[in-house]
């Protein structure tokens, strides 16, 4: 695999999981939340400028199901990173905290809403490169041939991270947390092992939806071709 391809890959799980860092907010306390958020403006700064390619060609090509998902995914969550980074800064307390601000309150309720929206975006931008993580594991462990075996006990995780992870959904009143202000409201004393698989649970959902959604399309779109022939 290139080796530009595999460090964006990289980049994108390491913005998940330090993502969810930042979230975890009362777990963490302000310091090390403002701070993992400054090494999350860098990481998605780079992650842009190698994937800068991908603007020049946006408009260009033919459109199909997935290349508009992309661009769609890839433009929302670039809004939702955007806005987490905008409405962070004045709100910082430690590492901007000069940054003159009245009524933080609005500004934090965006931020927050914002967080998990881009978690969201993230979940599916991985997700639609689940594929290619998939065979980058498979080159890095030596793992060509196919099994059977293998595949359905893959499909029977990804099936039991999916329902953990709806179920954590409502537990955790995800909606909520997107359409209306919630300071995160988690209790101060959960533990962080726990909001962290609960959370990547969440966010399998949505790269597991991603995944095998694209899939069906693409299953979907050479059985149109080939009754076409």
């Amino acid at each position: 695999m290139k080796r530009n391809m595999l460090i964006r890959l990289m980049i994108d799980l390491t913005m998940t999981i330090l993502l969810l860092v930042a979230m975890a907010y009362q777990i963490t306390g302000n310091t090390i939340h403002e701070l993992v958020g400054v090494v999350l403006i860098i990481l998605f700064i780079v992650h842009n400028i190698l994937n800068k390619r991908w603007y020049s060609t946006i408009f260009k090509g033919r459109f199909n199901v997935r290349r508009i998902l992309s661009i769609v995914v890839n433009l929302l969550f670039l809004v939702s990173m955007a806005v987490i980074i905008i409405s962070g800064v004045p709100i910082s307390s430690e590492v901007f905290p000069y940054v003159p601000v009245e009524n933080d309150m609005i500004l934090r309720q965006i931020h927050i809403q914002a967080s998990y929206w881009g978690f969201i975006f993230m979940g599916v931008h991985i997700g639609m490169s689940w594929g290619t993580i998939i065979n980058t594991v498979r080159k890095m462990t030596r793992i060509t041939g196919t099994s059977r075996i293998r595949t359905i006990s893959l499909c029977i995780i990804a099936v039991l991270i999916v329902v953990y992870g709806v179920q954590n959904s409502f537990e955790r009143d995800m909606l909520s947390r997107l359409t209306i202000y919630n300071p995160f409201g988690w209790s101060s004393d959960e533990s962080s092992l726990g909001f962290l698989i609960d959370h990547l649970a969440i966010v399998g959902i949505y790269i597991s939806g991603t995944h095998y959604a694209l899939k069906f399309i693409h299953k979907q779109d050479k059985a149109m071709a080939s009754k076409d022939r």
